[in-house]
């Protein structure tokens, strides 16, 4: 019987991308060469169990999931739809579309924003990032002392724990928003 070493790869990256470890660290935990790891990566070479388990320890994962494929689930939330808040202090309301789950670092939102009261955000915990893409409208986005004028289909990430600031320029600006927290 033959590994499954192109699942096996697939996992080994996914897994490491998810923990935000780099393959040095991951390889330094397992006490496995970084070579190895590369090459395990890459789809190649005939790990041993033991190699297999060091690194799903390393990964804080159960052993399993290196040979299971990953099948993500689809999900559908129409627009309108989904958990809503809404600011007290601004014209602003955010719907939350995914959140993270466990061991994952980002959330989606939906920001439906009105001209009138900007959007003003304390920073965020250390290392937070927010991407953000105008879907209709126009609106100014960005650090509180450099936002940018954005428009249509335009996109900006910036460090969110610094002072930011989101205000609609036009009414029923509509946007997407990616916020990673580190």
């Amino acid at each position: 019987m033959t590994q499954p070493i192109s699942v096996i790869a697939k996992s080994l990256v996914r897994e490491r991308m998810r923990t935000g470890l780099s393959l040095a660290e991951i390889a330094r935990r397992a006490g496995i060469a970084k070579s190895t790891l590369s090459q395990l990566e890459s789809g190649n070479g005939n790990p041993s169990l033991e190699t297999l388990w060091s690194l799903c320890v390393a990964l804080d994962i159960p052993f399993a999931r290196l040979l299971e494929p990953y099948q993500p689930a689809t999900q559908v939330i129409r627009l309108g739809e989904g958990t809503k808040v809404v600011a007290e202090q601004a014209n602003y309301e955010a719907i939350l579309l995914a959140a993270c789950p466990p061991g994952a670092r980002r959330d989606i939102y939906i920001l439906m924003a009105q001209p009138g009261a900007d959007r003003l955000s304390h920073p965020h915990p250390a290392g937070s990032v927010e991407h953000i893409i105008v879907m209709k409208g126009r609106a100014l986005i960005g650090l509180m002392d450099a936002p940018e004028e954005l428009g249509q289909g335009d996109y900006i990430c910036y460090p969110a724990d610094q002072p930011h600031i989101f205000k609609a320029l036009e009414p029923d600006t509509l946007a997407l928003m990616v916020s990673e927290q580190n």
